[in-house]
């Protein structure tokens, strides 16, 4: 019971206004209100209230088509080349590209049907490690341009050069022999 003295005590002490307001209070109330001035929402023309649904229907259009775009066209989805993390990148990326290409383009010429086997299994192995550069690219693109893609991706820009250069030196040495044995027959 002694919670029912704390309340007790509690509504005493304040002060509640219980009285009820003069009989004339509403009157003025209301008048007040009625004395206050109007906003007058102004009136369209006929042209403008036709157009005014057509405005916003487009306007809905645009904001749709905008967060459309927004969302499939994120720059870090999809696929993403080294050349787009920075300028530095993109000339890593193309002298990479251009001693590949050189290289790749240098063992084609040394083909023989003697070194064919050797520049096929070459051949393979550098569509293994294109393979693995088109999943680096896909992993760029998601990850953000982490640090660890981007070094994963030149590793793989140097894992085909040494693979190439392998390879010519390969095809050297079978041609070496070859013309040495050439050499030595005698005829």
């Amino acid at each position: 019971m002694k919670n029912d003295n704390d309340l007790k005590d509690l509504f005493e002490g304040l002060d509640f206004d219980i009285a009820e307001p003069t009989p004339r209070h509403e009157d003025r109330f209301r008048e007040k209100l009625r004395q206050r001035p109007q906003i007058k929402k102004p009136r369209h023309n006929g042209l403008i209230s036709l157009w005014l649904p057509v405005m916003a229907i487009a306007a809905s259009f645009l904001v749709a088509v905008l967060i459309f775009q927004g969302v499939f066209n994120n720059p870090f989805t999809g696929e993403q080349e080294l050349a787009n993390v920075s300028p530095e990148m993109k000339q890593t990326q193309e002298f990479y590209s251009s001693v590949i290409r050189t290289e790749l383009a240098a063992l084609k010429e040394q083909k023989t049907p003697e070194n064919e086997a050797v520049i096929n299994d070459a051949l393979t192995q550098l569509d293994i490690l294109e393979k693995d550069y088109e999943t680096l690219k896909k992993d760029l693109g998601k990850s953000g341009h982490d640090q660890r893609v981007i070094y994963a991706m030149i590793t793989n820009f140097q894992k085909r050069i040494d693979l190439l250069k392998m390879v010519l030196e390969k095809v050297n040495d079978i041609n070496t022999l070859k013309n040495t044995n050439h050499e030595n027959k005698t005829i």
